[in-house]
């Protein structure tokens, strides 16, 4: 049975939100001002039909938009979306009582994800490799995707016979990240099964014959021909398999501009959940660093890339896990400015430290609005001045946000 709709909003995921008798309803690929009608279970409905379409509706760029989980936004006009998605910063801070001027949104082009990590698994008509349908385990398979860059999306097929390969796990899904490097495709497939040595043998033909940079599985190297390579400002970093990296290079460089430009000044910079280095080696063209990073893997290559590098200041490094150990306000006097990427469960304890201490500069790096909310409320709190806050859009079409927070400490008069 549906049920007519007047579609209020957009909810935080891209849903459309209409108030039901028992509350909001939130309709995938539903926009703001339309009439549709959906089928409804609970508080989620399945739209049927717009009845009447918002005059920002526009085509999607992909045949699979709709059933693919991958983007839940083709479908909107692009200012509309851009506003939307700069808008998700905004609220997030107002819910912690911050007043900010949100910066425009910095955009991301189609066709430039350099990374994507797909779902795969073998079925009764072959290998299925794409991404999955939205709140499901079902795999789409894959047969264009206009977000990522040509280089992985033009190799699709490719990479389906590597994952056949490589399957040692019946009919059961695996992992296959998949970045592209200044040297080929790297492939990092997890949860794939124990590979025996033919599969080894096989995979290694494989990625020779296809001119892949490297094919790892569970961490472990299988074939390396070609290191692959990323570029850091003009260093040269060989990550470990399956290491972080930003979606998009254009994203990263957005984000290394504001965070240079703001700690310029400073002498001497922590660069806390460091991954390889991509804020840390940068900075050293200026100001000495302190790399701090869990990962042991990504902190060995971005020394080897600060060995091989010319023209770095002094790079140190130290492993360490900053949600149960951060970097304390005694410290963090040390260094005349902080920057702070951490992952999506923000930096707690970290920012508690921060705002206890006196470090003059910080830069605040997140890919959660909600967590970077808290975590510059609680630094607000300890006395510094919010100067900026800059939404960065690397997920295409999709409801996740980067955003960049620069941060200042008023000296204390004497």
């Amino acid at each position: 049975m549906s049920t007519r709709f007047r579609i209020e909003r957009l909810g935080v995921q891209g849903d459309g939100v209409a108030d039901g008798p028992a509350g909001a309803v939130f309709i995938p690929y539903a926009l703001p001002g339309e009439t549709v009608t959906a089928a409804v279970e609970r508080d989620r409905g399945t739209l049927i039909a717009v009845l009447d379409p918002s005059p920002q509706r526009s085509e999607p760029a992909c045949r699979h938009f709709g059933t693919c989980g991958g983007c839940a936004l083709q479908h909107w006009e692009r200012d509309a979306y851009q506003e939307w998605k700069r808008g998700l910063v905004g609220m997030a801070l107002q819910s912690r009582g911050i007043g900010a001027d949100i910066a425009p949104l910095v955009p991301c082009a189609p066709h430039t994800r350099r990374r994507a990590a797909f779902s795969t698994r073998r079925s009764s008509g072959g290998m299925v490799l794409g991404f999955n349908r939205a709140q499901s385990s079902d795999i789409v398979p894959l047969e264009e995707c206009p977000v990522l860059l040509p280089q992985i999306a033009e190799r699709l097929p490719m990479l389906r016979k590597l994952a056949g390969i490589v399957c040692s796990c019946g009919d059961k899904p695996f992992r296959m990240l998949v970045t592209a490097t200044a040297s080929g495709l790297d492939v990092a497939v997890s949860d794939q099964g124990r590979l025996d040595e033919n599969a080894r043998r096989l995979a290694s033909s494989f990625a020779l014959a296809e001119d892949l940079a490297r094919v790892s599985a569970d961490g472990e190297i299988v074939i390396e021909p070609h290191k692959p390579m990323i570029d850091f400002g003009g260093v040269g970093v060989s990550p470990p398999p399956g290491a972080f990296l930003q979606a998009t290079a254009a994203a990263e460089q957005a984000m290394v501009e504001l965070v240079l430009a703001h700690l310029s000044p400073a002498k001497r910079v922590a660069d806390l959940f460091s991954g390889c280095g991509s804020f840390a080696l940068r900075l050293a063209r200026k100001a000495e660093v302190h790399a701090v990073e869990s990962d042991a893997a990504a902190l060995a290559a971005l020394d080897r890339g600060f060995r091989f590098a010319g023209g770095l200041r002094k790079v140190t490094h130290e492993r360490r896990d900053l949600f149960r150990r951060p970097l304390t306000a005694k410290e963090l006097t040390a260094f005349g400015g902080v920057v702070f990427d951490p992952p999506r469960a923000g930096a707690e304890e970290q920012a508690t430290q921060i705002a206890r201490s006196e470090v003059p500069l910080v830069a605040a790096v997140s890919c959660n609005p909600a967590t970077l909310a808290r975590d510059l409320r609680i630094i607000v709190d300890g006395g510094y001045r919010l100067k900026s806050v800059t939404p960065i859009d690397q997920f295409l079409w999709s409801p996740h946000v980067e955003a960049v927070a620069l941060l200042e400490k008023p000296r204390k008069r004497r």
